[in-house]
Parts: structure tokens; C-alpha cells; sequence
């Protein structure tokens, strides 16, 4: 059994193995998983998707006199001023109060881009901070500290969309034609984080990640995890929605080709996030885990006009646009940019075969265990 400990040296001596989880599935189906296992250190896996639960904490420091900072507005997008004075975070998803295509996510890309943003702030006066009233215009270099804490990012799988109603469904999806007129899906499949991961073996609570062309690091277990459900005994992967990640990183080290604000029409505002998450291969039984093919990782299909599971498909179907229900073949419309995620693999493959990426140990393992899916039932 490798450890992480002994990788790092062979990065460090310019001797690891890295494959991409594209380039090591062809070697596990030309020479077989033990052969994965004997010669590679080291795989990357990649995602570019909506990542709605995502956002920023910022800080600015104290005005003169100081304020507490209580309703907060930057470009005209709401941000929570809930905290001590001069702290707020802002929703990726918090819409304008004059533009509903405009929100959080487009505050954000700006401050990424190194453009003003302008802010306007309210509180109510107390003895210690005493301003009630602040306007000001101010940049990423006006800011102590501006970082990402996503409460939910990158799920291990994620359902299919069809629709069975008489009418058009605008989701978080994408538009979902009526009378299962297309079936709308997000996710890389194969070479997807989790999915080579499946018990969270190697990903853990301090694991650094590619994030956004920079670095970050794994904060938590993400929201709605919820990993104790159906599962393919073959791949040991969740049928459907499973574990998710909390993700701490500094904004100022993210490039703004790797994180796109978009608005989807009749949902919202959203925003891109890429993820590309290094998998250690300290075992046979992870190198089994990265061996894993499109065609064997099922997810469920869901009516979203009516809430239901109503049939199980492959990746491999949703990936290559080939599908066929209820009898007949429909268009398949997918959310994730699977070109920009294979981009990502080789980036990170570069990063850490030139020595500027190095692998964490876990400082704790995340639990492996269900949640309600649903609030109330």
C-alpha cells in the first residue's frame, strides 16, 4: 500500500505516474486494474458545472467612524450583513433589485476581473459604531479579505430530467421540453471527482483541489450529502444524488476563464465553478474505483413535473446523446461543460508533473452516512 507521504516525494523527485481519469480507464481496460495499481501514482478527475450553493465572504475593514454593516447592496445585488461590522457574504444566486439576469454570481466575476463594484451599506447606530449610512466604489485591492466558502459543491451524481406535463419546465436543468420531449442532465460521469471516489477513501476534510485555475481546499461535508442510499455493487456508487463538498478558497487566486457567471432562463442566476480533485492511487481497491466506465454509472430519472423516479439510466447514454424512452429517441441537453472538465484534467496533470502541485493527507475522513432527503417527509 502506497501512502500519500511516499507520492509526494516521487512529485518532489520528478518521478510520479499521472494519468487523467480519461487516460487511466484505457489502461484499466487494456491491461486491468492491478496494472493501474502497479504503475500509477496518481489520477486527475475534473468538473465545470452550475454550482448554485456557492458564494463569498468579504471584508472590508472599518469605516471612519465605523459602521456595522446590516443591509448591504454591491451592484445592486443583496449581500448578508448578518455578522460582526464590517463582514458579509454574498449568494452566487442573490438576484438584483433591478435586473433579474443580474446577481451574486456577476458581483463576483467582476471582483475576479479586478473591476469596481459599488457598495451600498445601512445600520442601524450604536455607541460603538456609530455611522448609519456608507456609499462607496471599490475594487479586489480595496478589500482585506474576499474567499469562496461553497456550502455545496461538485455532486457525486445527480438525476436525470424528463417531463411528462403539457408544458415547457424552466429549471436550474435548463428547459425541459414537455411530453418527455428531452431529457436535461449535469455531471461529468467518468471522470468526475466522486464518482472515482466512491466511499471518499482518499478525499477528506483539508484535501487541497484545483478550483477555478487555482488552489482550494475541502472545508466540510457539502449540504444535502446524503451517501446511504441504492448503490451499484460493482462500482460502489450511489444510485442518484450522494455525497457533496464544502469548499473554502481565495478568490484572489482563481482565473476568470474557470469561473463564468450565467443566467438560466426561469430560475436564475447561477454560476460555473471548476473542480479538479487529484486521486491518490494508494490501493487496489482505488485503482479499482478509477477503472469505472460511463456505462456503469446509473443515475435515476426523475419527472420533474411531478417530483417521481421514473426509470434508471447510464452515463453513457446521457454523455454520448443517446437515448431512448418511452419508446422513442430524444434530445439529451446537458448543463456541464464537458470540454473545458477534460481541459482541467490535463491543467492539473501539468501542475503536479512540474512540481507546483503537491497532495494533503485528509485531516479527517468525511462520514459516510444517510441524511433525510427531504425536510418534513
Amino acid at each position: 500500500m502506497r501512502t500519500i507521504k511516499e507520492i509526494n516525494e516521487k512529485i518532489k523527485k520528478g518521478k510520479a505516474v499521472v494519468l487523467t481519469a480519461k487516460e487511466v480507464k484505457n489502461l484499466a481496460e487494456e491491461k486491468g486494474t492491478k496494472e493501474v495499481y502497479k504503475k500509477v501514482d496518481i489520477v486527475t478527475t475534473a468538473t465545470f458545472s452550475p454550482m448554485c450553493s456557492s458564494g463569498i465572504f468579504l471584508n472590508f475593514g472599518h469605516t471612519k467612524p465605523p459602521m456595522k454593516f446590516q443591509k448591504v447592496y454591491l451592484d445592486n445585488v443583496p449581500a448578508y450583513g448578518g455578522l460582526a461590522a464590517a463582514d458579509i457574504y454574498l449568494g452566487a444566486t442573490e438576484i438584483s433589485i433591478t435586473d433579474k439576469k443580474h446577481g451574486g454570481s456577476h458581483v463576483i466575476y467582476k471582483l475576479i476581473k479586478g473591476e469596481k463594484i459599488k457598495l451600498r451599506a445601512f445600520g442601524i447606530p450604536t455607541d460603538c459604531y456609530p455611522r448609519s449610512e456608507y456609499e462607496t466604489e471599490f475594487s479586489i485591492k480595496d478589500i482585506n479579505q474576499v474567499y469562496f466558502f461553497n456550502p455545496r459543491n461538485n455532486y457525486q451524481n445527480y438525476n436525470a430530467a424528463v417531463n411528462s406535463s403539457n408544458k415547457e419546465l424552466k429549471t436550474y436543468l435548463g428547459r425541459i421540453s414537455p411530453h418527455f420531449g428531452s431529457m436535461n442532465f449535469a455531471g461529468t460521469g467518468e471522470i468526475s471527482p466522486l464518482i472515482n471516489d466512491p466511499y471518499l477513501k482518499t478525499i477528506g476534510i483539508g484535501t487541497k483541489i484545483f478550483f477555478g485555475g487555482g488552489e482550494g481546499f475541502i472545508a466540510w461535508e457539502g449540504t444535502q450529502f446524503n451517501a446511504k442510499k441504492e448503490r451499484n455493487r460493482k462500482t460502489g456508487l450511489p444510485i442518484g444524488p450522494g455525497a457533496t463538498l464544502a469548499i473554502i478558497a481565495d478568490l484572489r487566486n482563481v482565473k476568470e476563464e474557470f469561473i463564468k457567471p450565467v443566467y438560466i432562463p426561469g430560475y436564475g442566476v447561477s454560476i460555473y465553478i471548476s473542480i479538479g480533485i487529484p486521486i491518490p492511487i494508494l490501493n487496489e481497491e482505488i485503482a479499482r474505483y478509477v477503472s469505472v466506465r460511463n456505462k456503469e454509472i446509473i443515475t435515476n430519472i426523475e419527472d420533474y413535473s411531478k417530483g417521481e423516479i421514473i426509470g434508471k439510466i447510464s452515463y453513457k447514454e446521457l454523455i454520448e446523446r443517446r437515448v431512448t424512452f418511452k419508446g422513442k429517441k430524444i434530445p439529451v441537453r446537458s448543463l456541464t461543460k464537458h470540454a473545458k472538465a477534460e481541459e482541467i484534467l490535463k491543467i492539473l496533470k501539468d501542475k503536479i508533473l512540474s512540481r507546483h502541485f503537491f497532495l494533503t493527507e485528509p485531516v479527517e475522513n468525511l462520514p459516510i452516512y444517510g441524511k433525510f432527503e427531504n425536510f418534513g417527509g
